[in-house]
């Protein structure tokens, strides 16, 4: 297959990317590398079955045929990037959206939209499947990123319904691995890299909040199997092992064998209190559930930063 995908030089893009061509298929790598790196796909560059592309979705996307897949990744996915660039994340939720989704429809490609747990909001129920309609602030700071990824599943829904495009939708939940940015704001990187700093690890508010973690090895396989089939989704990707961010924090402090203390500071608002998925669907339809554990992602995520520069721990906490 000829596959296009738009933010393929972030985080999960380029793991994609990876996984696209070591299978064989060519891949167009579509980035304007506002939060992706050039470093992340840098080693596909002599590949004759890669070709990247530095450009902005929501402006445009025009690729010459053949096309058979256009997985739509683009868009600023933690906290301090998307509250950086509110209305970036707003346009590539939009009109990059619907530039991905136009390009889908001229090939008749299947189209894949990287939605994400954010949709939920601050839930009401829990664990969340994905009949849950959420529980989101549309006026609040996060809402840039959470309506932003609402409304693409809108829309792809409606050019399904109204053009009979092949799409399907995966809802992300907190992934991590290599390839994250050393200031991500998140809370693996952040733990992560405070900890082989021997810093303090921050934990906003007391730590009682739950949040789920996939490695990016699992997900990508996740993401691949929704490619290949024809399911609409939506259909939650994640790990359903729910930590307490506070023994989140000691079980990195274990793997890293750092010393930092905790440092806690005020909760941001609209920070969700519990988040974890059901994966039945995933499971059913995709014959996927995560296969690595916890201990083992960090320990090979803590490798990875390790095996990076000395500026890679330069990161800056955020809410």
């Amino acid at each position: 297959m000829r596959a296009v995908v738009t933010g393929g030089a972030g985080f999960l893009g380029s793991h994609l990317c990876d996984a696209l061509v070591g299978r064989g298929d060519t891949v167009v790598c579509v980035d304007n590398l506002a939060t992706g790196r050039a470093a992340n796909v840098e080693h596909l560059l002599d590949k004759p079955s890669f070709e990247f592309a530095e450009a902005d979705v929501a402006e445009s996307l025009d690729v010459a045929p053949p096309v058979h897949v256009v997985a739509h990744l683009a868009s600023p996915a933690s906290p301090p990037e998307y509250l950086l660039r509110p209305l970036e994340t707003l346009a590539v939720g939009s009109r990059g959206t619907e530039n991905a989704l136009r390009l889908a429809h001229r090939y008749s490609a299947r189209f894949l939209l990287a939605s994400t747990s954010e949709v939920y909001g601050d839930p009401t129920t829990h664990p969340q499947s994905e009949d849950y309609w959420g529980n989101v602030n549309p006026i609040g700071p996060r809402s840039v990123y959470n309506e932003a990824k609402r409304f693409a599943e809108a829309l792809t829904s409606a050019y399904r319904r109204t053009f009979a495009v092949n799409t399907g939708i995966i809802r992300i939940f907190n992934t991590y691995g290599p390839h994250m940015r050393a200031d991500d704001g998140r809370v693996v990187a952040n733990f992560i890299t405070q900890a082989l700093k021997h810093a303090p690890l921050t934990i906003y508010g007391d730590g009682s909040q739950t949040r789920s973690f996939c490695y990016v090895d699992d997900l990508i396989r996740g993401v691949v199997a929704m490619i290949d089939s024809t399911e609409p989704g939506p259909v939650n990707l994640g790990n359903p092992e729910e930590f307490t961010v506070a023994d989140f924090a000691q079980l990195v402090l274990r793997v890293t064998s750092s010393d930092s203390p905790i440092d806690h500071c005020p909760l941001p608002a609209d920070d969700p209190i519990r988040r974890c998925p059901l994966i039945s669907r995933a499971r059913e339809i995709l014959g996927w559930q995560p296969e690595i554990s916890t201990v083992e992602g960090i320990r090979r995520t803590m490798e990875w930063f390790q095996s990076q520069s000395a500026r890679t721990y330069n990161a800056t906490t955020y809410p």
